[in-house]
C-alpha cells in the first residue's frame, strides 16, 4: 500500500485536537466501498521497551473464509503520551508503516478501537480511514463515550450508542454469556454495515478473527509495556 502524509505528527494535546478537528468533516458514515469484499485486515499495536518502541501489527485475511492472507510488523519509536481519546496519535505512526509494507490492499480494515464513538467523533478507526482512504470499522474492547442499554444475551444482539441524540455506534452481542463489543462506524461504512461484518468476523470469539490475528502479532510476550491489564483504553 501507498501512505500519503496528511499531516505532521503531533506531540501535544493541543495540537491533535486541531488535527482532530480539521479532519472529522471527511470522514463517511455512509457505505462508500465496492462489493464484493475479498480481503479484510486487522491492525492493533503493543508496546516494547516499557512503552518507548511502538509494535504495531496488521493482518490480511480473506474473505468470508478468514484464512490470513498476508501479515506486516512495524516499529517506531513512541511519541505521543497515553492520553484517553488521543490514541490514534500514539498508534497510527507505526500502523501506517506496517500498512505501507502489504502488497494486498485490504477492502475493508477493523480497528482495536473506536471509530464516531467518541468524544470529537474522531476516535482512531475514523483517523486511520481518512488518512488512508479505505472503509474502516471501529470495534473496541471497551466502552469510552455514549449511553446505551443493556443488551440482550444472545448472538447478534446490539444496542444503540447515543451521545446528544445521536447515534454513535453499537453494543453488539457477538457470543452469549459473554461481554460484548463496541462498534461504530470509522470512515465510508454505516454502522448498519458495520455490525454486520463485525458479526461475520466473528463466527466463534468474541472478538474478530481480524482483531485476534492482528493482537498475536502484536503482542510479543505478552504486550509488554501496554497499559493496564492488556486490554488498554479504545480511544
Amino acid at each position: 500500500m501507498k501512505i500519503q502524509q496528511r499531516h505532521p505528527w503531533p506531540k501535544r494535546v493541543e495540537e491533535a485536537i486541531a488535527i482532530q478537528q480539521q479532519l472529522r468533516s471527511e470522514v463517511v458514515t455512509e457505505d462508500r466501498f465496492s462489493l464484493p469484499v475479498q480481503y479484510v485486515a486487522g491492525v492493533d499495536v503493543g508496546f516494547e521497551e516499557s512503552g518507548a518502541i511502538t509494535r504495531a501489527a496488521v493482518a490480511v485475511l480473506s474473505f468470508p473464509g478468514l484464512q490470513l492472507q498476508e501479515r506486516a510488523i512495524a516499529r517506531r519509536p513512541t511519541t505521543f503520551p497515553y492520553v484517553p481519546g488521543f490514541l490514534s496519535f500514539r498508534e497510527i505512526p507505526a500502523v501506517l508503516d506496517a500498512l505501507s509494507q502489504l502488497n494486498l490492499t485490504p477492502d475493508l480494515i477493523l480497528c482495536d478501537g473506536q471509530g464516531i464513538a467518541h468524544p470529537r467523533r474522531f476516535g482512531i478507526a475514523c483517523h486511520l480511514g481518512v488518512l488512508i482512504d479505505l472503509p474502516t470499522i471501529g470495534v473496541a474492547k471497551s466502552w469510552l463515550f455514549g449511553r446505551y442499554d443493556e443488551v440482550p444475551n444472545q448472538r447478534g444482539a446490539w444496542q444503540p450508542m447515543r451521545a446528544k441524540g445521536e447515534t454513535i455506534g453499537a453494543v453488539l452481542r457477538t457470543r452469549i454469556d459473554v461481554k460484548p463489543v463496541y462498534v461504530s462506524s470509522g470512515h465510508r461504512i454505516s454502522l448498519k454495515t458495520a455490525i454486520d461484518y463485525v458479526l461475520q468476523c466473528a463466527p466463534k470469539y468474541r472478538l474478530p478473527e481480524t482483531t485476534r490475528w492482528a493482537d498475536k502479532l502484536a503482542s510479543r510476550r505478552g504486550k509488554e509495556g501496554r497499559e493496564g491489564d492488556g486490554e488498554r483504553e479504545s480511544n
